[in-house]
C-alpha cells in the first residue's frame, strides 16, 4: 500500500508550539482523508525547530467506486419536481432514471448514480494546500512581497519548502502536484542549518529519516528528549553530581535543537548562598539550562547542563564559556535581588499592595489582603488554627509580590515569601502559610497540612470565588480566565483531605460582607442573587472531583437534591455511605421498592389530581393486611432512626436504619393491593408509599439515583 510523506520546512518554530502543531497536522490530514473515504493503516507526525513532518502509511492508490440510489418524485408528479430531481441527480432526462414500484406508494423515479473512485494523488493535491493555508497556528505571520496581497499565506515563520510524495515502497513515489503561494511541492529538503546546509533529495519516509540523520537532524522530538536526558545524566554522573530533572524544561530544550549536544558549565560557588529555587529559576528561565546537585542532597552544585545545537570544533569550550558568562551575570542579579529583599521587612512592604490593582471592580491587592485576613481569622477555629497566626499569615501572604525576586521570577511567589518570613523571625506556621496558601493549584498538587496554611488557603480561594461571582465574571464554556474552577477544586480538596466541616453558605456571606465593608463594589446581597449559582458551581466541581475518585454522579445529585447541603465534607461522607449501601442486596432491593412506589404514586397522583402527603393512619393500616401494618410500623421506626443517625453525622448508621425496610417493603408489594376497592384503605396505602419516599429522603433523594 502506498504511503504519504509530507514535510513543511520553515524558519524556527517556537518550541512551545511544536508538539501541538504536529498533532494538528496529523489530525487535519487524516480527518480530511477519512471524510473522503480514504482509510489508512497508521499516521505519525513529527516536529523539529525547522520543520513539521507527517507520515501516513497504508493509503489505497485510489478511492472506492460509489454507487448511490437517489429516490425521486412519483411518476406523474408536476414538472417542477421532476426537473429538480433531474438536476440534483445530474441526469439529462427521465430516460436515465429507473422506475420502481412500491405496493403502498405507487411508482416513483430512482436515479442510479455511479461515481468512479478518485486517484489518491489527486485527492491529496486537493486537500494539502487547503490545510497549509488554514493551519491553526496560535500566532502566524506574512512575509515578503506577497504579504501585501489580501489572502496571502500565513505561517508561524516564513515557509521555505514543501516535500510531498506518495507511492508504494517498491516503486519511485510520485510528487503530490500542488503549490502554496509559489512554494512548489517537491522532493528537496535541507538538513541542519550549519552542520549540513546542502540540499537533500528524499523519496519516501524511511530514506527521509535516514537522510536527515546523516544531515544532523533528529526528526523525532521524543528521541531528542531521550538523548538530552541520558547524556545529561551521564555527564553529571561523570562529575560525581546528580541532574535535577525537569520535564517541562526538557520538552522545551528538545524543541530548540535539531542535533542535541550536551555540555557542562560551572559558576562561582559563592552564588550558592542564593536560595536554590532562585538559582534554578534564573538558570532555567534565562539560559534554558538544567541545574545539578550533590548526590542524594537538596543542596545544588555550582554547575549546570546546557544543550547546544552544534558539534563545535573545540569540543564546545567557547559555547560553554559564553553560557557561563551569561549565567554569572544573571546570578549576580539574583544575588542582588536576594540581598535587597532581605533588608526590608515583609510588614513594611504592605503599603505597596495598595497601589496594585487586583481587579478594577474588586479593588487593590491591599484591600484584598484585608478581606482575606479577616476571613482567615473566622475560618481558623474550623481547621484547628490559631486565629492570630492565621490573620498574621494572611496579612503577609501577598507581600512578596512587591519584592525584587518575585518581580523578576513570578513563579517564585509564595516560596520567596516563606524564606523572607522565616529570616525575619515569623512563626514557622506563618512562614509556611505564606508559601502554601496558593495550594493546591491542581488535582495532583499537594494540599497544605499546617492548620494556619489551610485557613489562609481557604480564605484566599473563597474570597476569589465570591468576588468574581459578585461582579458576574463566572467561567463560561472552556473559558476560565481567573482560574475559578481550579479555585473551587482547591476548596474541595482542602475540605475533603483535611476533613474540614465548612458550611459554605455562612462563609460565602462572610466573604461578601468583607467586600461591602472594604469599599469594594459588591452589588446586591449574595444570599439573594449569587448563592444558589455559586453552590451549584461547587456541586459541579464536586462531581468532577468525586467522579475521578470513582464515585457515581447520580449519587452526588441525590445528596445535593436535599435542602441545605452546603457542607461538602458531609456531602462526601453521605455519598460514600450511600454508594456502599447500594452495593448491598438490601440497598438494591430497597431502591427497586422505592422506584416501584414512586411510579405508583406518580400515576395515581396524576390521575387523582392530588398528592398523598398525609401521615399514614396506623389504625387504618391495622385494619388492612398484616404486611401493611408491618410496613407502617417499620417506616416510623426506620425514619426516626435514620434521622437521628444523620443528626449525629453517622451516615452508615442511617443507611443501616433504611436497610430494615427492605423486608417489609418486599412483603407489602407481594401481598397488598395498593388500589383497594375501599377508598380509605387505598388513600392510606398511597400515604404509606409516600412515607417510604419521605423516609429515604432522610439520606438522599432516591429519585435521582439511576438503576
Amino acid at each position: 500500500m502506498p504511503d504519504l510523506l509530507l514535510e513543511l520546512r520553515s524558519e524556527e518554530i517556537p518550541a512551545r508550539m511544536q508538539r501541538r502543531a504536529a498533532d494538528d497536522l496529523r489530525k487535519l490530514v487524516t480527518d480530511a482523508l477519512v471524510e473522503r473515504g480514504f482509510l489508512y493503516d497508521g499516521a505519525k507526525a513529527f516536529a523539529t525547530p525547522r520543520r513539521l513532518a507527517l507520515h501516513v502509511a497504508g493509503l489505497p492508490p485510489r478511492g472506492k467506486e460509489v454507487r448511490e440510489e437517489r429516490k425521486g418524485p412519483r411518476v406523474g408528479a408536476p414538472d417542477g419536481a421532476v426537473q429538480g430531481f433531474l438536476k440534483s441527480a445530474g441526469l439529462a432526462s427521465l430516460d436515465q432514471a429507473t422506475i420502481v414500484s412500491d405496493p403502498k406508494k405507487g411508482e416513483f423515479y430512482v436515479a442510479i448514480i455511479e461515481k468512479p473512485g478518485r486517484e489518491t494523488l489527486d485527492v491529496l493535491a486537493e486537500i494539502l494546500p487547503q490545510i497549509v493555508r488554514s493551519f491553526p497556528w496560535p500566532k502566524s505571520m506574512r512575509w515578503g512581497k506577497a504579504s501585501a496581497q489580501p489572502g496571502s499565506l500565513r505561517w508561524v515563520r516564513p515557509l521555505q519548502s514543501i516535500v510531498a510524495t506518495f507511492g508504494p515502497e517498491t516503486e519511485t513515489p510520485d510528487v503530490v502536484p500542488f503549490d502554496v503561494d509559489g512554494i512548489v511541492a517537491g522532493t528537496t529538503t535541507y538538513g541542519h542549518r550549519f552542520l549540513a546546509p546542502d540540499a537533500i533529495e528524499v523519496r519516501r519516509f524511511d530514506d527521509y529519516v535516514a537522510a536527515l540523520e546523516r544531515a544532523k537532524v533528529v526528526l523525532d522530538a521524543d528521541r531528542r528528549k531521550d538523548i538530552i536526558l541520558h547524556d545529561a545524566r551521564d555527564l553529571a554522573f561523570a562529575r560525581g553530581l546528580e541532574l535535577v530533572e525537569d520535564e517541562g524544561l526538557l520538552e522545551e530544550v528538545a524543541g530548540l535543537v535539531e542535533w542535541p549536544v550536551v555540555l557542562l558549565g560551572t559558576f562561582d560557588p559563592a552564588f550558592l548562598d542564593i536560595p536554590a529555587e532562585a538559582i534554578r529559576a534564573t538558570i532555567k528561565a534565562n539560559q534554558k539550562c538544567f541545574v545539578l546537585r550533590e548526590p542524594g542532597a537538596e543542596r545544588l552544585a555550582p554547575a549546570f547542563i546546557l544543550t547546544s545545537n552544534l558539534v563545535a570544533s573545540d569540543g564546545g569550550l567557547a559555547i560553554t564559556a559564553g553560557n557561563e558568562r551569561v549565567v554569572r551575570a544573571r546570578l549576580s542579579d539574583a544575588k542582588f535581588f536576594w540581598e535587597t529583599d532581605k533588608a526590608i521587612e515583609l510588614e513594611d512592604r504592605l503599603p505597596k499592595l495598595d497601589s496594585i490593582v487586583f481587579h478594577e471592580k474588586l479593588g487593590t491587592q491591599g484591600e484584598r489582603v484585608k478581606r482575606i485576613a479577616a476571613l482567615a481569622r473566622e475560618l481558623a477555629p474550623l481547621v484547628g488554627a490559631d486565629p492570630d497566626l492565621a490573620e498574621r499569615a494572611a496579612r503577609l501572604a501577598k507581600a512578596d509580590l512587591v519584592t525584587e525576586m518575585v518581580g523578576e521570577f513570578p513563579e517564585l511567589q509564595g516560596l520567596m515569601g516563606r524564606k523572607y518570613a522565616a529570616l525575619q523571625g515569623e512563626n514557622p506556621s506563618v512562614a509556611a502559610a505564606v508559601e502554601d496558601h496558593y495550594k493546591p493549584v491542581g488535582p495532583s498538587d499537594r494540599v497544605p497540612t499546617d492548620p494556619v496554611a489551610v485557613a489562609v488557603a481557604l480564605a484566599d480561594k473563597l474570597d476569589t470565588l465570591v468576588g468574581f461571582w459578585a461582579i458576574d465574571e463566572k467561567p463560561t464554556g472552556s473559558k476560565d480566565p481567573y482560574a475559578l474552577r481550579r479555585a473551587a477544586l482547591g476548596v474541595i480538596r482542602l475540605i475533603n483531605e483535611r476533613q474540614v466541616k465548612l458550611p459554605l453558605r455562612k462563609y460565602f456571606n462572610t466573604a461578601d460582607f468583607g467586600f461591602s465593608q472594604k469599599s469594594v463594589s459588591a452589588p446586591e446581597k449574595l444570599e439573594d442573587q449569587y448563592l444558589p449559582d455559586l453552590l451549584a458551581f461547587f456541586a459541579d466541581r464536586l462531581k468532577v472531583y468525586l467522579r475521578d475518585q470513582g464515585a457515581r454522579h447520580d449519587l452526588i445529585d441525590a445528596v445535593f437534591a436535599l435542602p441545605g447541603q452546603d457542607d461538602l465534607l458531609m456531602v462526601v461522607r453521605r455519598v460514600e455511605a450511600l454508594g456502599k449501601f447500594l452495593e448491598t442486596d438490601d440497598g438494591k432491593n430497597l431502591l427497586a421498592g422505592y422506584k416501584r412506589a414512586a411510579n405508583i404514586l406518580r400515576i395515581e397522583e396524576k390521575k387523582d389530581g392530588r398528592s398523598y402527603e398525609a401521615v399514614p393512619d396506623a389504625a387504618l393500616a391495622a385494619r388492612g393486611e398484616l404486611e401493611e401494618r408491618a410496613l407502617s410500623e417499620a417506616l416510623v421506626a426506620a425514619r426516626s432512626a435514620a434521622s437521628a443517625a444523620v443528626e449525629r453525622e453517622d451516615f452508615a448508621g442511617a443507611m443501616q436504619a433504611l436497610s430494615t425496610l427492605r423486608a417489609p417493603v418486599d412483603a407489602f408489594f407481594e401481598k397488598v393491593t395498593v388500589n383497594s376497592d375501599d377508598p380509605a384503605l387505598r388513600e392510606n396505602r398511597l400515604a404509606l408509599l409516600n412515607a417510604l419516599r419521605a423516609a429515604t429522603r432522610e439520606v438522599a433523594d432516591f429519585s435521582r439515583i439511576e438503576g
